[in-house]
């Protein structure tokens, strides 16, 4: 066995060094703005809990477990399974209901997930570099204090309009269940006008199910990238609510 060789003087850590750099004295200034308030954090993260629930009860919900142990009398495991989706859709639709007031007394930032700025020339130009830079056609990124134009683009149609979608036909599902002189009925019964089949109803909800699994996919895994390639932060940015530029 070859026997340890001491370390030299030289090599020694300079303690004193990084001592004054634990006091922030060698610290890295990186450039940080203020983005995402605290309201539209919370929204973000509730919704995206309530999401998660929705997906896998409606999952279920739509292809239900074979049997259960025990005696059926014994069992509630469906029941349970439709409560929590029930609830986690109310859950969602205050939240998003929320979301909306935000956007009308917040930041500028908080807009960006409900318009997409269609006469603007530049801003497809800046959603066809975005596009090349997710296929690793462009080699440097282009740095944005709130969402990308491709990223705003995506937010309202993959979770704006497919969220409302889910939350107008779930009402209009669930008011079968509490009768035409609920709430419910009276606010979203009309979508048995464009859909009187209520099978049909149900179908649509179940494919908006899977446009929103995909959603979630394709976002998790550009907020991933964008945090590591693009050098700014973005998952952070939602839970300190500051974006901060690596370079």
């Amino acid at each position: 066995m070859m026997d340890a060789v001491a370390r030299p003087a030289e090599s020694e850590p300079n303690l004193a060094a990084i001592a004054a750099d634990a006091a922030g004295e060698h610290a890295v200034g990186r450039p940080t703005v203020y983005v995402y308030e605290a309201p539209v954090r919370i929204c973000h993260w509730v919704n995206a809990f309530a999401i998660i629930v929705l997906m896998i009860t409606g999952y279920l919900i739509g292809s239900p477990l074979p049997t259960v142990a025990g005696e059926a009398s014994a069992n509630f495991v469906m029941g349970y399974i439709r409560f929590a989706h029930f609830a986690a859709g109310q859950v969602l639709a205050v939240f998003f209901l929320a979301r909306i007031f935000w956007a009308f007394v917040g930041n500028h930032h908080s807009r960006q997930i409900f318009y997409i700025p269609v006469h603007r020339k530049q801003f497809w130009k800046e959603v066809l570099h975005e596009i090349r830079w997710y296929a690793f056609l462009e080699r440097e990124p282009k740095m944005y204090v709130g969402h990308n134009p491709l990223a705003q683009t995506a937010m309202f149609t993959g979770f704006t309009l497919f969220v409302t979608f889910m939350i107008v036909t779930g009402f209009a599902l669930y008011s079968e269940g509490t009768g035409i002189d609920s709430w419910q009925h009276k606010l979203f019964g009309w979508v048995f006008s464009i859909w009187p089949n209520s099978q049909d109803v149900h179908t649509w909800h179940h494919l908006g199910m899977w446009a929103l699994v995909t959603f979630v996919m394709v976002h998790v895994y550009a907020a991933i990238r964008e945090d590591i390639m693009s050098r700014q932060s973005i998952i952070s940015s939602m839970i300190s609510g500051e974006r901060q530029f690596r370079d």
